[in-house]
């Protein structure tokens, strides 16, 4: 099984995951940001990913220390449950459409973290989720497993269908790049290794 605990506490915030790459989908997930829990749901249940999370953060100043902090853990969590990243598929992309909205994943499990992200909403909060967190809790995701990581939204209207077609985009991506293939000897690297 392709596990991983993490644990993080600062000032701003405490957080503890449990993650399993070779799930079925299921959460139980608790970050005091009932859309948040919904996006991570939903990433999870397309990437086939488990995850139990629990976050105790500092919502009384806003939401950004608790998402991007969740996206750290997450990242931490991802690197260390694909190991030596030996066997995988390593890229992986997917198209999402979500009624009008339209989204596009592509990500490298290279160990060189890199973000682009191309997506603009029109309101500030979708619930009590400030929109603008989407793209931290994606960079603190790329930076912390290692990730090349686009996103980019191709069209749509409504900023839930938006945000939350780039989370599935992500976790069918994920899915991809993390799964197993017995053709691949080692690291599938022209170099023989990945850089960390």
């Amino acid at each position: 099984m392709r596990r991983a605990e993490v644990s993080r506490e600062s000032r701003e915030t405490k957080i503890s995951l449990t993650l399993n790459l070779d799930g079925a989908g299921k959460t139980d997930i608790r970050t005091g940001i009932g859309f948040f829990d919904h996006m991570l749901d939903a990433m999870c249940r397309f990437g086939l990913f488990d995850l139990t999370l629990r976050c105790e953060g500092d919502l009384r100043v806003d939401g950004h220390h608790t998402v991007e902090d969740v996206g750290i853990v997450l990242g931490r969590a991802l690197r260390e449950a694909l190991g030596d990243r030996a066997g995988i598929r390593r890229a992986g992309s997917a198209w999402l459409p979500m009624d009008e909205a339209l989204a596009f994943c592509a990500l490298d499990i290279s160990g060189r973290p890199y973000l682009a992200f191309d997506a603009a909403f029109a309101a500030p909060m979708v619930g009590a989720y400030d929109t603008q967190l989407t793209e931290e809790f994606f960079r603190a995701l790329a930076g912390n497993a290692g990730l090349t990581l686009h996103l980019r939204l191709a069209a749509g209207k409504n900023d839930h269908h938006k945000i939350e077609a780039l989370f599935k985009a992500f976790g069918l991506a994920m899915r991809d790049a993390a799964a197993l293939d017995p053709r691949i000897q080692g690291v599938l690297s022209t170099k023989g290794m990945l850089d960390a």
